[in-house]
């Protein structure tokens, strides 16, 4: 499958990396455009043809489009493609806030669209990655898609686009919440008398421990907590601390609520 990305900052870049790398991908058969000289030499470094303006279709005839802009920009950018879905191009983006019509709009309901939410760990590989496809999308597309997708970490497809909003919320935004209160966790360790660095380290190591127990699936997060929490002991008073009338849970409903607000502004 001959590829083509438009756009390549952090998040392309990670993602066509793994695509490569695995053997998913052959360099020969993909493509970047990216305007930044700095942005296709680390490209080129993959074996990929750089461009720094849309090559016509006779120059890289690609069969999948990957749109990795901003969705800001995505309304001045994804028109310059028409030509190579009218050839027959599929459509994949990896643009927040922006549903499947948008790009139908631009590119007719008959050409196969993509819409897929990463997050930031798909930059080492273990990524969320959930999608939804229009129905012009095939199988064979979508088995193709999901075997890229993969390489990046766990894959799930989308019962309706609707989801998508609460996807963003959660697993997109969520990279975020979990950095914040590593931070957190690192500086409540510094007013505890512990150096920076000391802090820093239990908090990331901490995080990352009890993240790989709770991704295995065989024990519910729930359990992994009561088996860390004696009664009555230091876990337990800390614990309080969140648990009190649900003040941890209330937080979050309330953090992820206004995430999924403002990727339905975006899409509207």
């Amino acid at each position: 499958m001959r590829v083509l990305m438009v756009g390549c900052g952090n998040m392309g870049f990670a993602m066509l990396k793994a695509w490569i790398e695995s053997g998913c991908l052959s360099p020969d058969e993909t493509g970047v455009v990216e305007p930044s000289e700095e942005g296709r030499a680390r490209v080129a470094a993959l074996g990929a043809s750089t461009f720094a303006d849309p090559p016509s279709p006779d120059d890289f005839g690609a069969e999948l489009i990957v749109l990795a802009v901003k969705p800001q920009v995505m309304a001045d950018i994804a028109p310059a493609y028409r030509s190579a879905t009218a050839r027959g191009a599929a459509v994949l983006s990896i643009a927040a806030g922006l549903p499947i019509r948008r790009y139908e709009e631009i590119y007719g309901d008959q050409t196969p669209i993509i819409r897929v939410m990463p997050n930031t760990p798909a930059a080492i590989g273990e990524g969320m990655m959930a999608y939804i496809a229009n129905d012009a999308a095939g199988g064979a597309l979508i088995a193709n898609v999901r075997k890229l997708l993969e390489t990046n970490g766990a894959v799930a497809e989308l019962e309706e686009e609707s989801q998508m909003d609460a996807v963003t919320a959660i697993s997109g935004s969520g990279p975020a919440y979990v950095f914040h209160f590593i931070e957190a966790l690192a500086e409540a360790g510094e007013k505890l008398g512990l150096s920076a660095d000391l802090a820093a380290l239990l908090a990331r190591q901490t995080a990352l421990g009890a993240a790989k127990l709770a991704a295995d699936g065989e024990t519910d997060p729930a359990e992994l907590r009561r088996q860390v929490t004696s009664p009555n002991g230091t876990t337990a008073a800390g614990l309080a601390m969140m648990m009190t009338d649900d003040r941890l849970k209330t937080m979050m409903a309330e953090v992820a609520d206004a995430a999924r607000r403002r990727s339905i502004e975006l899409s509207s």
